[in-house]
């Protein structure tokens, strides 16, 4: 599957599947379990490449059977694309408090979706009807925020919730907030933009 969303520097898919090859290396370490496919040491140059050493947010995705397994990463540059893919692959399998962790038999089943995001911006807006005209469905990616909570979902949750409003609830919902607490315009928002890269196994 190629990748999504382009941002301002994009990566190419080789970048993205090597991304792909090393968070389930990594997960597949955790579990004493020998990865399949390509090692990483064989990607070794590409991990390397300047590209991948921008400081970036980075989400890791683990589904099984197109459910969510497990999904953990970080809204802003921490570190570079490679240690964040390394740390957010051991974080979703093994640390998101949703789901037990990961087990080995567990491992051939999931599959692996490596998020690279653009830098958050602000969007101003007056209301719920003006904030709801201003998101662009399938592009953004949401923050909300309000007092002490705060929640995200990336542009892809945008599959499942197509319809803004039902999208701004759920995302409310996650927060621990109201389901409305969109529509009243005290909501800080941001939003940004995907590069994604889905796992290409063989059949």
């Amino acid at each position: 599957m190629e990748s999504k969303k382009v941002l301002a520097t994009s990566l190419t898919e080789a970048q993205g599947q090597a991304l792909i090859r090393l968070a389930r290396s990594v997960i597949s370490a955790r579990l004493a379990v020998e990865a399949e496919s390509l090692s990483v040491s064989d990607d070794s140059a590409v991990l390397k490449q300047a590209e991948l050493q921008q400081h970036r947010g980075v989400f890791v995705t683990l589904t099984v059977g197109g459910l969510l397994r497990g999904c953990i990463g970080s809204l802003v540059a921490v570190s570079c694309i490679v240690d964040g893919v390394r740390e957010n692959a051991l974080n979703a399998a093994f640390g998101d408090p949703r789901f037990a962790p990961l087990s080995v038999a567990e491992l051939a089943t999931i599959e692996i979706e490596v998020s690279i995001l653009s830098q958050p911006q602000s969007l101003d807006y007056a209301d719920g009807d003006d904030l709801v005209a201003k998101l662009k469905p399938n592009v953004d990616g949401v923050i909300i925020a309000k007092g002490g909570a705060r929640a995200t979902f990336l542009p892809q949750v945008w599959e499942q919730l197509p319809e803004p409003e039902s999208f701004l609830s759920h995302l409310c919902q996650k927060a621990m907030l109201n389901t409305d607490a969109w529509r009243d315009g005290t909501l800080a928002v941001q939003t940004y933009s995907v590069q994604y890269f889905h796992e290409c196994r063989s059949m």
